[in-house]
């Protein structure tokens, strides 16, 4: 059985306590950033009650096709910390 580890996750202004595994962290925490994010833009663009209306507006983005290119975004902002770590490591190693 695997080990789930709590984590404290913040989605507009609201905290959830969550029980995940342990690799899956970061990625939880990315989305979540994600989603706040959208919550802040869509605030921005939109006239709305209150901010269940902005979080709707976002699982409604989340649930049509923009749902692949948020996570392919996640996806590659993790590709692109990996990648400027190992261009760090290379540097070091030849200069």
């Amino acid at each position: 059985m695997t080990d789930l580890i709590p984590v404290n996750i913040v989605i507009a202004d609201r905290t959830y306590r969550l029980k995940i595994e342990a690799k899956d962290e970061e990625m939880v925490r990315k989305t979540a950033n994600l989603i706040n994010e959208k919550v802040t833009e869509f605030r921005t663009q939109f006239a709305g009650k209150d901010t269940q209306d902005y979080v709707s507006m976002v699982l409604l983005w989340f649930a049509t096709d923009q749902t692949h290119s948020g996570l392919d975004m996640v996806k590659w902002e993790e590709a692109s910390e990996k990648l400027s770590s190992l261009e760090k490591l290379l540097d070091k190693a030849l200069g």
